[in-house]
């Protein structure tokens, strides 16, 4: 590889097209290899292999032809992986199920109860958010509200697209979910996601100590790990045994509805009303943020028509310029 490199510079000096083309391909070969560097050496030597997979400029993986500098190491598939029971169940989900939420806006008064119930079910610290409520205003002519945000657990994520270890997944019930057993805390689905729905553990979790023998639960993400990232689950553990996710029943206004797609269901957390979802998504003009992209995302929002509550932060019901979200 030394001897082509050297021929291609020199060609290139000749100010030959053709060499340089090849000079700038086998430099790119090099580095797919930095890039996929961390996911091999994470998976261990296992001898030569013929393809590896590489992060392309548009968020895509993609197979080529492996370079010298892999050349002892290969990639693998979750499927060939020694899981855990809990890992093996995670990655499955929970058959027939196709998960949506919907949130109205016209009922969150910022009481982050929410916030509060996810927290600590996940053992985050209080800057860390699986879900977070923002203070929104859509112009300056018009009212602010309150939206919760969480994870949009997209049918099409571009953040598992551009994992290269298998960390990050789509299940077959449409959660999005993380195995912190594998993650290798390149950060690549932090930079992929236009929703900004992770959170990096730059800094040891909590309960380091409490947690050190415990079995890693990946629909609970605990325990959680530095230098792994962090996610919404929808609750998948709650799911599992036939109850609501953590913020839609610690909610106490009524702002989350959430059910199965596949049966045309939600349920609110508060009133435990359950309607169809297509009739509540239309009847109300629901919608989902940057439908433009193409990620398909599985939260809905209800808008902030009809408010029970008047805008109020702090006490006052203006906005300071840095308190203002645009949309």
């Amino acid at each position: 590889m030394a001897e082509e490199l050297n021929k291609s510079a020199h060609s290139e000096n000749d100010g030959s097209d053709n060499s340089r083309r090849d000079f700038l391909k086998i430099g790119l070969a090099l580095g797919a290899g930095v890039v996929v560097g961390g996911g091999a050496i994470y998976e261990g030597y296992k001898g030569e292999t013929k393809k590896i997979r590489v992060l392309t400029t548009d968020g895509h993986t993609l197979e080529i032809n492996k370079p010298v500098v892999m050349e002892d190491y290969e990639l693998k598939d979750s499927s060939e992986l020694p899981l855990s029971d809990l890992q093996k169940r995670g990655r499955k989900g929970i058959p027939g199920k196709k998960w949506v939420m919907v949130i109205d806006l016209s009922k969150c008064r910022n009481a982050r109860k929410c916030m509060d119930s996810c927290q600590a079910a996940h053992q985050l610290k209080p800057e860390q958010h699986h879900i977070n409520v923002l203070r929104m205003q859509d112009d300056a002519n018009t009212e602010p509200y309150f939206m919760p945000k969480p994870c949009y657990h997209c049918d099409n994520p571009p953040c598992t697209k551009v994992c290269p270890v298998d960390a990050t997944f789509k299940r077959e019930d449409g959660i999005v979910l993380i195995d912190n057993e594998r993650c290798i805390g390149c950060r690549f689905c932090v930079a992929a996601c236009p929703y900004s729905a992770r959170v990096f553990h730059w800094s040891d979790p909590k309960f380091v100590e409490a947690n050190a023998l415990k079995e890693y639960d990946i629909e609970l993400n605990v325990p959680q790990k530095k230098g792994t990232i962090t996610k919404c689950l929808f609750s998948a553990d709650r799911l599992r045994k036939g109850q609501q996710p953590y913020c839609v029943e610690a909610c106490p206004n009524g702002v989350y509805w959430f059910g199965d797609l596949n049966e045309d269901v939600v349920t609110n957390g508060t009133s435990k009303d359950t309607v169809r979802f297509s009739d509540l998504i239309r009847e109300n003009a629901g919608y989902t943020m940057m439908p433009e992209l193409g990620t398909k995302p599985r939260v809905y929002y209800l808008p902030a028509k009809n408010r029970l509550f008047p805008f109020e932060y702090n006490g006052s019901k203006e906005l300071s310029q840095e308190d203002q979200h645009w949309f």
